[in-house]
């Protein structure tokens, strides 16, 4: 009896001072992703993680990904649910939705504030709610690439930007835009 009260808090203690993150618990839930998976301040469907996949080399930023509809649960006693797959190499901007029972192909970036509730092909960039296709993947790539070539690039990471460095962004890109690491 001893024996296991000691055992019993031990684990608590351990499970105190070293709590999961929400990903390990969503992944012992369930969850299927890939290498290189970004996950910040977003939110996936808890009680249904098991019908979400998510590929390799994603990003996901304060967005919400659903597995299952309650909006029939009150008529009828059951939610619609539907496995969500996120393919490889995709970005998933601030604030967006993706409901169930929606694929996200490869390559595809998801505008911020949008709502996925259709397929997307891969090579796409969406936007909007509902998100529509509004180009090619390919093409925003490029055109960012040539923007580069003229616009200011910061190579120094965020948290370690110096006041001084802060200053002189700021004042270069008053009317402009520019890259940042």
């Amino acid at each position: 009896m001893i024996k296991r009260i000691v055992t019993s808090l031990s684990a608590r203690i351990k499970n105190k001072l070293n709590p999961k993150s929400e990903l390990e618990i969503l992944k012992e839930r369930g969850l299927v992703y890939g290498r290189n998976f970004n996950f910040f301040n977003s939110h996936i469907d808890y009680g249904h993680c098991w019908l979400v996949e998510i590929g390799n080399d994603v990003t996901i930023t304060n967005s919400t990904i659903l597995a299952h509809d309650a909006s029939t649960k009150l008529h009828f006693g059951k939610s619609k649910i539907g496995k969500v797959k996120i393919g490889d190499r995709v970005f998933v901007g601030y604030n967006s939705v993706i409901l169930c029972n929606v694929r996200i192909g490869k390559d595809v970036i998801v505008a911020a504030g949008s709502v996925v509730t259709k397929d997307i092909p891969d090579n796409s960039v969406v936007a909007g709610n509902p998100a529509r296709v509004i180009g090619k993947t390919s093409d925003y790539l490029e055109k960012h690439r040539e923007f580069m070539r003229v616009k200011p690039i910061y190579d120094t990471y965020w948290p370690n930007k110096t006041q001084e460095q802060i200053n002189i962004i700021r004042k270069e890109l008053e009317y402009d835009f520019g890259y940042d690491e």
